[in-house]
Parts: C-alpha cells; sequence; structure tokens
C-alpha cells in the first residue's frame, strides 16, 4: 500500500525522493538513479519551507557494531521480529479486555539501559555527522525509536517505523515538523530537548 502511494504521487508529477536502508540493501545499487519522478539516493539534503537545512539518511551509517559485525545485523533483526510476534500476541489480548495499545519493543527499549545508551550515542552520532556537513538538522529512522528534538544544539528527528510503532515526522507547510503516529492522525511530541528526546514516543 505504501508503495502503490508513492507511485501514485510520482505519476502525478511529484518529486519522490527514496533513501534505502540497511533491509533494503539491494535498493542501494540503484543510488544515484532515477525512475521518472522518483529518485534514489544514499542520502539527501532537504530543504525544508522555512530555510533549513536537514540531512536525510536512514542511519545505519552511525551503527559501529554493525558495520564491524555484520552478522549482528540478522541476529537483532531475528530478535525484533520475535518481539513484534509476542507484542501482537499481547496486543490482541489487551484489545479484547479494551485496553488501548501498547508496545512491547518500546517498553523493553525504555527499561534496557544499554538500549537508552545506545540510543544517546545513536542521537549524539547523527547529530555530529549534520554539524559536519554544516546543516540546521538531521532526520533518519534505522533504530526504530521516534524521537524529535534537539541534541547538542542541532535538530534531531528519528521517523521510528512504521512496522510496530507506525509513526512519521511530517513537515508542514510553513516547514515546522512534527512526529505524527498511525491511526491517532495526531502529533505524538513537538520539538524538545534532548533530555525529554527519549520519553516512550515509539509506543
Amino acid at each position: 500500500a505504501v508503495l502503490s502511494s508513492l507511485l501514485a504521487m510520482s505519476q502525478q508529477g511529484r518529486r519522490v525522493v527514496l533513501v534505502p536502508g540497511n533491509h533494503d540493501q539491494d535498493l542501494r545499487s540503484f543510488v544515484d538513479c532515477r525512475f521518472g519522478n522518483i529518485e534514489v539516493h544514499r542520502n539527501f539534503t532537504h530543504r525544508a519551507a522555512n530555510g533549513r537545512r536537514l540531512l536525510l539518511l536512514h542511519g545505519d551509517e552511525f551503527d559501529g557494531a554493525l558495520r564491524c559485525m555484520p552478522w549482528l545485523e540478522n541476529v537483532g533483526s531475528h530478535v525484533y521480529d520475535f518481539t513484534v510476534a509476542i507484542n501482537h500476541q499481547v496486543d490482541r489480548l489487551r484489545t479484547r479486555l479494551g485496553y488501548p495499545y501498547w508496545s512491547l519493543a518500546g517498553y523493553l527499549k525504555q527499561r534496557v539501559g544499554r538500549a537508552m545508551q545506545y540510543i544517546r550515542s545513536f542521537e549524539r552520532a547523527a547529530t555530529a555527522e549534520a554539524r559536519r556537513r554544516r546543516v540546521d538538522g538531521v532526520l533518519c529512522g534505522h533504530i526504530h525509536h521516534a524521537a524529535l528534538g534537539e541534541v547538542d544544539g542541532i535538530l534531531y528527528g528519528n521517523d521510528g517505523d512504521w512496522v510496530e510503532s507506525c509513526t512519521a515526522v511530517v513537515e508542514h507547510m510553513n516547514g515546522s515538523l512534527q512526529l505524527w503516529r498511525w491511526p491517532d492522525a495526531d502529533t505524538v511530541a513537538g520539538p524538545r530537548s534532548s533530555a525529554n528526546a527519549g520519553l516512550a514516543l515509539a509506543a
């Protein structure tokens, strides 16, 4: 459904920029290619409506563990898939009992100290790259932890994921950014300081 929507947008004459991640590595062989109105880039600098320049990338570039030990990617992917499978069962039970959706993966990330330390290190690495490239901020994904705020004076946005937390970072016509969650059709959070960026935004 997502791909159909993107294709429809491109057919209507809209520019679509695709930045593949580590789970769709094969698409990276098409980096710098263009298919009609669809462009594939390894990273991309976007100028927002308010003039801010934002670095867009997936984010696995900052994952030193995966760069040094690629087999960890497969292990991590299987662990995450297993957690999501359990979460579906828990959610079915919660729905029957009348409780709202709850994210097991998000809960575990908030409770495991090393996970939070990893998230903070990732945020700092991403914003350091934005500073090195002399842009105003960075928007990425990869770690499945939605956030929007400032880290060390640089705008940092992470769209979470479309599989489990169903979150995205959206830009409004005036260039302001908001963290959005489906199916609420409402913002999860506006800009925050780095101290608050770790709230349960991926839940």
